[in-house]
C-alpha cells in the first residue's frame, strides 16, 4: 500500500506550466481515467479531478462568464495541489493511529466544503464525493480551491 501511495504522490505531484493549465490537467486526468492499465486508486483520483475541473468550467460559464482564463487556471492549479497535498498527508499519516488519520481526512473534507466558490444549491451533486465513503477523495465539487488550499495548509501547520 505504501508503494502505491508513493507512486501516486509522484504522479499527482507533476507540475504544470501556467499556460493552458486547465486544459492540460483535464486531458492528463482524462487519459488516466480512460486507461484500463491505470490502477483503481489512480483512476479514482483522476476521476475526481476530471469531475471537479468539468464542474468548475460549467459553473464558471454559467455564473462567472466574464471571469478570466487566469482565474480558471488558478482554480485548476489549486485543486490539483490540494489533492496532491492530501495524498502526501495520507502517506505521512499512514503509520499514525487511525483516529489521527480520520481527523486529518475530516479537516481536508471540511476545508473543501466550508470554502464554496459558487454556493451551489444542488447539494446532492456537489457533495457526491464528499458523502461517498468508498471514495478516496471525499471533497466538495463546489470549492474555492485557492481559499481551501490556503486554509488547510495553515491548519496543518498549526497541528504539526
Amino acid at each position: 500500500m505504501k508503494k502505491i501511495l508513493l507512486v501516486l504522490m509522484l504522479f499527482v505531484g507533476m507540475t504544470v506550466q501556467a499556460q493552458e493549465v486547465f486544459n492540460e490537467l483535464r486531458q492528463k486526468n482524462k487519459t488516466v481515467v480512460e486507461n484500463p492499465q491505470s490502477s483503481a486508486i489512480a483512476r479514482g483520483i483522476s476521476q475526481f479531478k476530471l469531475d471537479a475541473l468539468n464542474y468548475l468550467a460549467i459553473k464558471m460559464q454559467e455564473e462567472m462568464p466574464d471571469s478570466s482564463v487566469y482565474f480558471l487556471d488558478n482554480q485548476a492549479i489549486s485543486m490539483n495541489e490540494y489533492v496532491t497535498y492530501y495524498i502526501q498527508k495520507l502517506v505521512q499519516y499512514n503509520e499514525m493511529p487511525k483516529a489521527l488519520q480520520e481527523e486529518m481526512t475530516k479537516m481536508f473534507m471540511e476545508a473543501s466544503k466550508d470554502n464554496p466558490l459558487f454556493k451551489d444549491k444542488d447539494k446532492e451533486m456537489v457533495l457526491s464525493y464528499y458523502n461517498n465513503g468508498e471514495s478516496l477523495i471525499r471533497f466538495s465539487l463546489d470549492t474555492n480551491w485557492e481559499k481551501a488550499l490556503a486554509y488547510i495548509k495553515k491548519k496543518m501547520a498549526k497541528n504539526n
